[in-house]
């Protein structure tokens, strides 16, 4: 239990203080900084996998197209995700999108109810319908909606959806969607070499060591998590995560002074209670059963 609260601490606190890293690449275009990420995390995952010695998989996998489709479609939302989060963070949005993170719990339970035909229970309802005023809020005050939170928790709860019926591990999936990946990825840096443009080539030494290390920065708290889930309850697990956007929402406003005004914080505490009240909820209902089995 301790080792595995550890491996999942860590994997939620390298994703809260990852916006430090974006934003040591602010000046390099974020669909250069994607390419990069499914590359190098391709050349990560490699060697863990030839440390490992666990290749057998591929050929299988490779072969049937039906999971080849699965995780060419898991890559793609993965891809739109990466790339919303990078260009957030680059434009000086990090509480935006930390909001997408605080949502994605709840994204999660309707993805269920409406996809794969899970019960909702009445508190459940009742913190999706306290998280949607507060998106309804935050909405109305800036007359537009929290897209970037939104697309973020839709894009991150899609993955989620298609990984929960996976038919290959954490490390063999992540590997395989960098691997459907990575041809796009090396053309579009070929092209930006051949005219030029390439940030990695022009770059000095301290841009080029940032994105070479995109690969273990993406891959390690994957890796982390995966370990931490397999020991720990899920309800534990759900608690844990909200380590990520609070310390990502943190950085954002106290270090590089985002605009946090009243408005904003009372959509954010609408959001916050949905998430508390349905993790009391977790809690209580995992209780009855508990009872009940004993």
């Amino acid at each position: 239990m301790q080792t595995g609260i550890l491996y999942a601490c860590s994997a939620y606190f390298i994703w809260g203080l990852i916006p430090l890293y974006f934003k040591a690449l602010k000046h390099v275009p974020a669909l250069e900084i994607l390419t990069h990420r499914m590359v190098w995390s391709l050349v990560f995952l490699s060697v863990v996998l030839v440390v490992r010695q666990q290749w057998r998989w591929l050929g299988p996998a490779l072969r049937n197209p039906r999971v080849v489709g699965f995780f060419a479609a898991s890559a793609a939302v993965l891809s739109i995700n990466w790339f919303i989060y990078i260009w957030a963070v680059n434009d000086g949005r990090v509480v935006d999108a930390s909001l997408g993170y605080f949502i994605n719990p709840l994204v999660n339970v309707l993805f269920g109810y409406f996809l794969l035909k899970e019960r909702l229970r009445g508190g459940q309802w009742v913190a999706i319908g306290v998280a949607a005023l507060g998106v309804v809020w935050l909405t109305v005050q800036a007359g537009q909606l929290p897209w970037i939170g939104l697309l973020l928790a839709a894009s991150f709860g899609s993955y989620g959806l298609l990984r929960k019926t996976a038919p290959l591990g954490a490390l063999e999936g992540l590997a395989l969607e960098t691997m459907l990946l990575t041809p796009f990825a090396a053309a579009y840096i070929g092209w930006l070499v051949f005219h030029g443009q390439s940030e990695f080539v022009a770059g000095d030494g301290q841009t080029q060591t940032l994105l070479l290390l995109a690969g273990p920065i993406t891959a390690i708290p994957l890796l982390l998590f995966a370990a931490g889930a397999r020991r720990i309850p899920m309800t534990l697990l759900g608690m844990l995560q909200y380590i990520g956007p609070t310390l990502q929402m943190g950085l954002g406003v106290f270090l590089w002074h985002e605009p946090f005004n009243q408005t904003k914080l009372i959509g954010f505490a609408l959001i916050w209670s949905a998430l508390l009240l349905y993790t009391l909820e977790g809690f209580w209902a995992g209780r009855r059963v508990r009872t009940a089995v004993a």
